[in-house]
């Protein structure tokens, strides 16, 4: 009869998940090895948790540039507003304007747009969507408004947001 102790794998498995499983638990078709229904489930189960554990963090790391962002921009700091995007020529800004392609070139706009904290406003931002696109990539979906003394600029924005080492930066922006 088949032990558990004799099959270093299945031993290993046993500890890694947590739970006993005895080795009438499991079934031999061949050279496969099956775990019976009960616990096949509660594996699946565990596979749901973890893949929707790590969606929830990138989720939340996601909204934690955006959170960034509105801080920076209500301090009138434009600089720091920009770490939310991807320091590269190849960054994609989509504006009433047109397309801007390029970090530098995109704040160079903003800073010709905005030139002071009076044109920036307070930025708000709301209902955000997040619907990861796999492991490294984003698309955000929101609305913006600017709280002004004399308008409340307002609009629509979708994101895309791709994962580097230094963490989830915008690479494509089209705001209008």
């Amino acid at each position: 009869m088949f032990k558990t102790k004799d099959n270093p794998i299945i031993h290993l498995y046993i500890q890694k998940v947590g739970f006993r499983i005895s080795e009438t638990d499991f079934l031999f078709c061949g050279n496969f090895l099956f775990l019976t229904k009960i616990y096949h489930e509660k594996i699946v189960i565990l596979i749901y948790i973890l893949i929707f554990g790590v969606s929830f963090a990138q989720e939340k790391d996601i909204l934690k540039v955006l959170h960034e962002q509105q801080t920076a921009w209500n301090n009138g700091d434009i600089e720091n507003f920009m770490k939310g995007y991807w320091k590269d020529d190849s960054l994609l800004f989509i504006g009433s304007k047109g397309p801007t392609y390029g970090w530098q070139k995109t704040l160079d706009n903003y800073k010709k747009t905005y030139p002071n904290k009076e044109m920036m406003g307070i930025l708000e931002f709301s209902d955000i969507q997040v619907k990861m696109l796999g492991k490294k990539h984003a698309y955000v979906f929101g609305k913006w408004k600017l709280i002004r003394a004399n308008d409340t600029p307002n609009g629509i924005y979708t994101l895309v947001f791709q994962k580097f080492n230094d963490g989830w930066k915008i690479i494509s922006d089209h705001t209008n």
